[in-house]
């Protein structure tokens, strides 16, 4: 589907291609530009054969986290081409060689999606721990008349856990908002028995015990920067928050999974390549971790029901939704077209 501002071919100043319906209020600005909008107002992806045709002569590009922007792309779209805006803050689905060598500006969305993205981060610990998943299929299914209530039915690990260990792999905008968030629900910050966090960075600081002092002060609990060996090993509760990229990919593989305790729980609320998802599924299986909650999953969205982390009780699954709030998703769509036309 195109639908273009031709009626405003007197004033045309750049072409956009929109592969994506941005919702109403970011389109409806778009539209009212001055510039020609060609856009794939569908909730599916376009056919790369569109893709390709459309953007020939393109001066902006609004593309998604499934739309690669590689070699064909920017050869397609020629040296008219000054920027692509991406609707997700993740920009993994960029070839930025190709991206740098030609000039082009990468355009992103990060903050507008923080709280969203934390707000799944804290649900998938919390039905992870308290087993959440396996009860509501009880229900589901209709197990429940013959699964009678027992005194340790479905427990699970408890966020009051003294001196509990909360950790992040990567530790920025996103990561804060959840573990300020997480704090609510533990032991008092100030107690003898206060949680702590840690995490990991790409590298050491020259200043590093600075900024760890500094966000002791800021969370109210001792928080330290750690190599990735301590992370597996200390964490009640590891979540992650990285990006991804040749570092980051497949760095929680069975080597790390091995390293970490028999009650501490994974979520993953980044990419899901970062995850060895058999190498998870193991783990789970054999009992060496509490469970799992996952809103990426390497390979997604080709994701069957009988994929071994689909199925295993405990192991949360969901489709990819961290940042789906109305108010999330309205602040990409209108960022996402102001970096095209910054």
């Amino acid at each position: 589907m195109i639908k273009s501002s031709e009626s405003k071919s007197a004033s045309l100043k750049h072409k956009i291609v929109v592969c994506r319906d941005l919702g109403k209020e970011a389109m409806s600005l778009l539209y009212s530009s001055d510039h020609e909008i060609v856009a794939w107002e569908k909730d599916s992806p376009p056919p790369r054969k569109w893709v390709l045709e459309n953007v020939q002569g393109a001066s902006g590009i609004c593309v998604m986290m499934v739309d690669k922007v590689d070699e064909s792309l920017l050869d397609a779209a020629g040296p008219s081409l000054k920027v692509v805006s991406t609707f997700s803050v993740g920009y993994d689905h960029f070839d930025m060689a190709a991206v740098r060598a030609r000039n082009i500006r990468v355009g992103y969305t990060p903050n507008v999606l923080n709280d969203a993205v934390a707000d799944i981060a804290v649900l998938l610990v919390l039905m992870t721990m308290r087993r959440i998943g396996e009860a509501i299929q009880i229900v589901q299914e209709g197990r429940w008349p013959e699964t009678p209530w027992s005194p340790f039915l479905l427990t699970g690990p408890a966020l009051t856990k003294p001196s509990l260990t909360i950790g992040f792999l990567g530790f920025g905008r996103i990561s804060h908002c959840t573990l300020e968030r997480l704090l609510a629900f533990t032991q008092p910050r100030k107690s003898a028995h206060a949680p702590r966090c840690i995490y990991t960075s790409s590298r050491v600081r020259s200043n590093q015990q600075e900024i760890d002092n500094e966000y002791t002060e800021q969370f109210g609990i001792a928080t330290r920067r750690v190599e990735v060996d301590v992370l597996a090993r200390e964490s009640d509760i590891l979540i992650i928050l990285c990006s991804l990229n040749k570092d980051t990919k497949g760095m929680v593989n069975e080597a790390f999974l091995e390293k970490m305790k028999s009650d501490a729980v994974l979520i993953n609320v980044a990419r899901g390549p970062i995850v060895d998802s058999t190498a998870l599924a193991t783990a789970l299986e054999n009992g060496h971790l509490c469970g799992a909650g996952l809103d990426v999953i390497d390979g997604e969205p080709n994701i069957p029901r009988d994929h071994p982390l689909v199925l295993n009780p405990r192991c949360v699954v969901l489709p990819h939704v961290g940042s789906a709030s109305d108010m999330s998703r309205t602040g990409m769509a209108k960022l996402c077209k102001q970096q095209v036309y910054a």
